[in-house]
């Protein structure tokens, strides 16, 4: 019985580390910059440059299905637009897992696979976070915050959080760049974005 509650103990505790606080919470983030990414994208030779892998996934690529957007003559994987008619799901590939994803400023494997609510500039939609950035990994202040703190990066105009080319179609963006507000949720409603839902769990060594 001891044992048992020790260990009982072990994982409550274990879990509350990992459990970000206020991320149930709902509080809202509002007038935020995002940018579009996508799986397949390499902007540079940096570290932080390569859309092929993620803070949580060093096979996201791979793991996903391929290079979400349009891969040229030259190999290069670029963004493609998406609309309703699809659900706005990839049309050059099949993918694995849930179009719909987004990146915040947090590395925390506590986030992988969390569900966003997003405002944007056509509607609400919802994703799941697959990645960190953009170009901060621990601005737990503003993710976490309840206050509506504004991101700590000062890189291209302080964006705060990163979406997929699904959730830019659903958003309504004009363009690569939109406003939005969003918060975290326990669970979507039934959507585009609950078709295929991400589950794999964090995999890189340090998680």
């Amino acid at each position: 019985m001891i044992r048992t509650l020790g260990a009982a103990l072990f994982l409550a505790l274990g879990l509350a580390i990992l459990t970000p606080a206020h991320a149930d919470d709902g509080s809202w983030h509002t007038n935020i910059l995002s940018y579009t990414f996508h799986v397949g994208e390499v902007n540079g030779s940096g570290p932080n440059d390569s859309q092929e892998i993620s803070a949580y996934d060093p096979n996201w690529m791979e793991n996903y299905g391929g290079c979400d957007g349009i891969r040229g003559s030259d190999g290069v994987c670029r963004l493609d637009s998406r609309d309703s008619s699809n659900g706005y799901f990839p049309t050059s590939m099949t993918p694995k897992q849930n179009p719909f994803y987004l990146d915040v400023p947090v590395s925390d494997p506590a986030l992988k696979n969390r569900w966003v609510q997003i405002r944007g500039p056509g509607g609400t939609c919802f994703g799941q976070v697959e990645d960190a950035g953009p170009a901060v990994y621990h601005d737990r202040a503003y993710v976490f915050g309840t206050d509506d703190r504004r991101p700590a990066n000062t890189i291209a105009q302080g964006g705060g959080m990163d979406v997929s080319p699904a959730l830019n179609g659903c958003l309504g963006f004009n363009g690569r760049d939109g406003m939005v507000d969003w918060r975290f949720v326990d669970a979507p409603p039934r959507g585009p974005w609950t078709r295929i839902v991400t589950t794999s769990p964090a995999s890189w060594p340090w998680h």
